[in-house]
């Protein structure tokens, strides 16, 4: 076996650690693969999301997750764990420079990043830049349930601008 195909089995099982909640174990397989190899970004990323959504340390979780995007920029799920958690914590200009940046990654879902766009507009009060994102989310899928998300995030962008 070789070195990459080692570090993306330890990867694979420290995916299904995450998802059995055995949080500590992933924790260790992932500082495990980093041990091994410094440069392999995809871990930095799983651990960043570890950090962020299930140890709630942000500032660890944005760190891991810019190590990534040094090592594996090319990566698509690191655009999207990062982008949330700078909308979690209202960095919108870091949020908006790493959208855009996103958007040339090969195999982006770009429906996901006009919708994270739309987000961080409705977030800021900017309604009608939401919708227009939003508009761009539900004509880029061909997901249905995207696509409902999308006409749904339109209409409470609407129903806000009525309270004005």
């Amino acid at each position: 076996m070789d070195h990459l195909t080692k570090l993306e089995e330890m990867l694979d099982r420290a995916n299904m650690d995450i998802k059995n909640g055995k949080y500590e174990e992933a924790s260790n397989t992932l500082e495990e693969i980093i041990n091994i190899d410094p440069n392999f970004g995809k871990a930095y990323n799983h651990l960043g999301y570890l950090h962020e959504v299930k140890f709630k340390e942000y500032d660890k979780g944005e760190t891991l997750y810019k190590l990534c995007l040094e090592k594996t920029p090319m990566y698509p799920s690191v655009y999207y764990n990062y982008a949330v958690l700078l909308s979690t914590i209202g960095k919108w200009e870091e949020l908006k420079e790493l959208l855009d940046q996103s958007l040339n990654v090969p195999g982006i879902a770009k429906a996901t990043i006009y919708n994270e766009y739309g987000i961080m507009y409705e977030q800021q009060g900017e309604l009608d830049k939401a919708i227009e994102y939003y508009k761009k989310a539900g004509l880029n899928t061909l997901d249905k349930n995207v696509l409902e998300r999308a006409k749904g995030s339109i209409e409470r962008c609407k129903s806000k601008k009525d309270l004005f």
